[in-house]
């Protein structure tokens, strides 16, 4: 009978008390926690769960995923494979759960609602209600992903409401997806069954929403960073709230995960059983997960840290299991397959040439995405236009770059429009992470650059790059275009050095590559960029 013995402070999060213990674990569950004298000054926890994440968005594999993870304290994730989905279809859900199930972490999968996520751009699948259907009656599927398309739940059409009904039917919880949506509207989202959401970025907007009793799942991924204006609602309301990451790129996830909100809550004067609450409990209750709250009979998914400030992990266990100890990972690398979809060829320079007479405008100024470091939500800009030939050029000057997408699934001309505040001097960078269809999206400052991001990706069948006049750097992603398979800290060391390169091109932002990946998501407001064309993200319709 395998055993293990861990000493500690025993931390009971929901009596609220911390106490001197030992806990013993027996093939895979704790079996007793025995309050003794004296004990270690290092603290024994429920391990941490990301309450919404898109595992592709880390560029690993969920098996790879798991490995840099476990060490930050995470045991599980509520888990959207939209992404993917999105790419392959129900063949790329089932590659996901497969995957995952190789390794000792707590995937919990959801169905994706919203393949594709509108009818203005083109993606590699559809999920319909039926399909939805037969994934949420399978045990590895615990919920509804999140329902993107809020005017179609608004407006009560059949097959969302359908997807909704056949969770309800089941008892499995259905996330939401309405950023600004207030009041009223808000009122009548939530009151169709849906319970929660990652995308507010004001207090007001979370407040209203807890009014109407949804949960709010404070996100702090790699992009959209809403933990500095939502972190007050942990005190406010403990039993409401969750945390989240949404998502993660690589060398964000070497560094930490649930763990550094949990010590940002702590330093921010949060109740620190409160920020365990949401960290570790709140996620199991909601989602009806059977990882346990780390006490008697429960599976032993526990964590020991060095203090209760910044939540420095020292041991990690699942299911019993060692995962991970003082920083380094004990999951061993798994072999996985790759699973595409990609048929886009090679561009020509005459392909990326934007003529003044097919780009919208109004009073001789032009529409410009502008991107906010930070946030996935745009502003809408009209500029006017620097124009060579009878062509619309970029203007570094004014920082109004060109934007390209460009169908990756069957033959198409590359769309192009206006981007504002990426603050590229020279180059270009190419994705096809591209929410949410993941189409090949680009940016840069000449055309000749772009050309070059872009075919490098092409090259690839799926990857991002990096064009600096001569040299270039590029990751291939073979599995959808979305993830490697290849080591997860060489993959985070190889996007480091993707990232400073992207960042020596002149840009401010954070986080360029996953700032790009956004300019395509076309449900969040107010202005993005399709393989279709430019997209009116406020009346829901392209230019």
């Amino acid at each position: 009978m395998q055993t293990a013995t861990i000493h500690g402070q025993y931390v009971d999060i929901l009596n609220k008390r911390i106490y001197p213990a030992t806990v013993l674990v027996q093939e895979g569950m704790i079996v007793s926690i025995t309050e003794c004298d004296e004990a270690p000054n290092q603290f024994i926890l429920p391990g941490f769960i990301d309450s919404h994440v898109h595992i592709e968005s880390s560029m690993l594999v969920p098996s790879s995923f798991a490995r840099l993870a476990v060490v930050h304290g995470t045991i599980g994730t509520i888990s959207d494979p939209h992404e993917i989905a999105n790419v392959c279809g129900l063949e790329g859900v089932q590659y996901m759960i497969d995957n995952g199930k190789k390794v000792p972490f707590h995937f919990f999968f959801g169905a994706p609602s919203c393949v594709p996520a509108t009818a203005f751009e083109t993606a590699g699948a559809a999920i319909d209600s039926a399909d939805i259907a037969k994934l949420l009656a399978s045990p590895d599927i615990y919920y509804l992903s999140e329902m993107m398309n809020f005017p179609g739940v608004l407006h009560q059409d059949t097959e969302v409401m359908q997807k909704i009904k056949a969770a309800h039917s089941i008892g499995k919880p259905v996330d939401g997806h309405a950023p600004g949506l207030m009041g009223d509207l808000a009122k009548q989202y939530i009151a169709a069954g849906i319970s929660t959401d990652h995308e507010c970025f004001t207090i007001e907007e979370a407040v209203d929403k807890l009014s109407f009793g949804m949960h709010i799942l404070i996100r702090e991924g790699s992009a959209a960073k809403n933990f500095e204006a939502l972190y007050e609602l942990i005190d406010d309301h403990p039993k409401k709230v969750m945390l989240c990451s949404d998502d993660k790129h690589p060398d964000s996830l070497l560094e930490g995960h649930i763990n550094q909100l949990c010590a940002r809550a702590v330093a921010g004067g949060i109740n620190v059983f409160n920020v365990l609450r949401v960290a570790c409990i709140n996620p199991v209750l909601h989602y009806q997960l059977p990882t346990g709250f780390a006490r008697v009979n429960d599976p032993a998914n526990c964590i020991l840290v060095k203090d209760l400030q910044h939540f420095k992990v020292i041991e990690t266990y699942i299911n019993g299991q060692l995962v991970a100890k003082d920083g380094h990972s004990l999951i061993e690398p798994v072999q996985a397959r790759t699973i595409n979809q990609f048929n886009a060829h090679p561009i020509a320079l005459l392909d990326l040439q934007l003529p003044v007479v097919s780009y919208p405008s109004k009073d001789g100024l032009v529409p410009v995405i502008h991107a906010i470091d930070g946030q996935l939500i745009t502003n809408l800009v009209w500029t006017k236009p620097s124009i060579n030939d009878n062509a619309i050029v970029a203007d570094i000057e004014k920082d109004v770059l060109k934007v390209v997408v460009y169908n990756r699934y069957h033959a198409a001309k590359p769309k192009i429009g206006l981007i504002q505040s990426f603050g590229f001097k020279s180059g270009a960078i190419a994705s096809t992470v591209a929410h949410d269809s993941h189409n090949i999206i680009a940016v840069g400052v000449d055309d000749e650059s772009i050309l070059k991001a872009i075919n490098l990706v092409v090259h690839e069948k799926g990857g991002i790059s990096c064009v600096q006049g001569e040299s270039s750097k590029v990751i291939g992603l073979p599995v959808a275009g979305l993830m490697s398979t290849a080591d997860p800290y060489q993959v985070a060391n190889d996007y480091i050095e993707i990232d400073k390169m992207a960042k020596s091109l002149g840009t401010k932002l954070g986080s360029p590559f996953m700032t790009l990946s956004f300019m395509a998501l076309l449900v969040i407001p107010h202005i993005k960029m399709s393989d279709l064309g430019l997209f009116d993200g406020d009346q829901f319709k392209l230019y």
